[in-house]
């Protein structure tokens, strides 16, 4: 099951991918990345590798459903599907055939904080990328036939993936309880009736907003010579005047005061259950502990929530979770599970509490901790021949504020972290009063919805 849908991508697959980035990058010295700005504000980082003849060539805009309003949501996703609908140099449907014609594959995706393109080209080709990226920078079409369309493709998106998909929608009404103030609470796709209200000039102001290149980062990855791409990179974007700072300032979301509880009931075969805790980000160096923690409860089949629940109590079908420290604000550490048929939800929602309460009670073993943290560094090695993820991770260190550096301390990071640490953060965080549940319900379900209770 697809359980987090953040980010929204042109394909399925990579929706994924990018759920599971953090831990797909290989070790790297400070040394090896090379880090410029130009005149015009565009930031430029670049990582030689030689053990191919092949390039990765990103482009990340710091802007996401994160930048957001009321009324609004789904534009940066919109003028995402934009973006590939043509310029003034390159029509309709041409990027992607130019790309396809030399060999090469190109995507896109839209998160909370940011829209990034890429392509991965021979390294004898990587010139089209700044060609084909600079122009649509700065000369992009926005025809109404084509807006429409879009819009169109985007709802039915929508439909497919939310309004269609029952877990999908609880996770939706979920965030939207646990982020009352900041822009979290909007869904990256948009909200159905503000997708119906959205004009074309809402794309061409947003986009004349955000796509100036002192809110862009190029990340490069591959088989180049830095200070010969460096120049062709000047040639290709120096040109393009520097727009006005986009506005990045957010509301705050209040600390929470207690738990929240939602039940949703649609056509489903099975319950299920989901939580979600307020947790810091990469600006606190908890974020590793955390990292751990989660791996502990829900990294793969032999994490205690998928051992307890599945294997040993057999009340769910699946149990999971996840955390991501990579974000522009604090997000949220969360659990989920699928009852068994005829199980309970309540049943399984005390399950995921209580193996919760044994990591607040008890301290990890240090072989259980070792396990852990010797799956995440080997996920961490395991990208070493992927250009395409050591970007991916440079790119969203540095446009959520990280900056490339923690990818560099990452590994050495998660060593640090003791069980101490776990039981500790444990205790700080996963707390009743920072929890917020969501219970679907199957229609015409005998199976009562859990009632509200406290708790750790």
């Amino acid at each position: 099951m697809r359980v987090k849908l953040k980010p929204i991508n042109r394909f399925s697959y990579l929706l994924v991918l990018l759920s599971v980035l953090w831990g797909f990058i290989p070790k790297l010295g400070a040394s090896q990345v090379q880090k410029f700005q130009l005149d015009n504000g565009l930031t430029v980082i670049l990582l030689e590798e030689h053990k191919a003849p092949v390039v990765t060539f990103q482009i990340w805009y710091k802007v996401g459903s994160r930048n957001e309003t009321n009324g609004k949501t789904g534009l940066s996703h919109l003028t995402e599907h934009m973006m590939f609908k043509g310029t003034t140099q390159v029509g309709k449907g041409e990027f992607s055939r130019i790309v396809a014609k030399n060999g090469g594959t190109e995507n896109a995706f839209t998160g909370n904080d940011y829209t990034a393109y890429f392509e991965n080209f021979s390294a004898d080709r990587i010139a089209l990328s700044l060609k084909l990226e600079s122009d649509r920078m700065q000369n992009l079409l926005i025809d109404e036939k084509e807006f429409q369309m879009e819009r169109a493709v985007v709802k039915e998106e929508r439909r497919t993936r939310t309004d269609d998909d029952p877990y999908s929608y609880l996770i939706e009404s979920l965030y939207a309880i646990s982020f009352l103030v900041h822009p979290y609470h909007f869904p990256v796709i948009g909200w159905m009736s503000d997708l119906d209200a959205l004009v074309r000039d809402d794309v061409v102001h947003f986009y004349k907003r955000y796509y100036v290149p002192n809110n862009a980062t190029i990340v490069m990855v591959g088989d180049f010579q830095s200070e010969r791409v460096i120049e062709k990179i000047r040639e290709a974007f120096g040109k393009i005047s520097k727009g006005p700072d986009p506005p990045q300032a957010v509301s705050q979301e209040p600390t929470q005061q207690g738990e929240r509880r939602i039940v949703v009931k649609r056509e489903a075969q099975l319950p299920f259950v989901f939580i979600g805790f307020h947790t810091p980000n990469h600006q606190s160096p908890d974020t590793y502990a955390l990292t751990v923690l989660s791996n502990i409860l829900s990294s793969g089949k032999s994490s205690r929530l998928y051992r307890s629940l599945v294997y040993q109590q057999q009340i769910a079908l699946e149990a999971g979770g996840y955390y991501d420290g990579l974000t522009t604000d604090p997000e949220l550490f969360y659990l989920y599970a699928t009852a068994q048929s005829g199980k309970k939800p309540e049943a399984v929602e005390k399950a995921l509490k209580d193996e919760i309460v044994r990591l607040q009670k008890d301290l990890v073993s240090e072989s259980e901790l070792k396990k852990v943290k010797n799956q995440i560094e080997a996920e961490y090695i395991m990208g070493s021949d992927s250009n395409f993820f050591r970007a991916m991770q440079i790119g969203t260190a540095e446009t959520v504020g990280a900056g490339y550096q923690y990818v560099l301390d990452y590994v050495d990071n998660i060593r640090k972290v003791t069980s101490g640490d776990v039981r500790r953060i444990a205790q700080k965080y996963l707390k009743g009063d920072a929890r917020s549940v969501g219970i679907l319900l199957p229609l015409n379900s005998k199976i009562p919805a859990a009632d509200s209770e406290e708790g750790s």
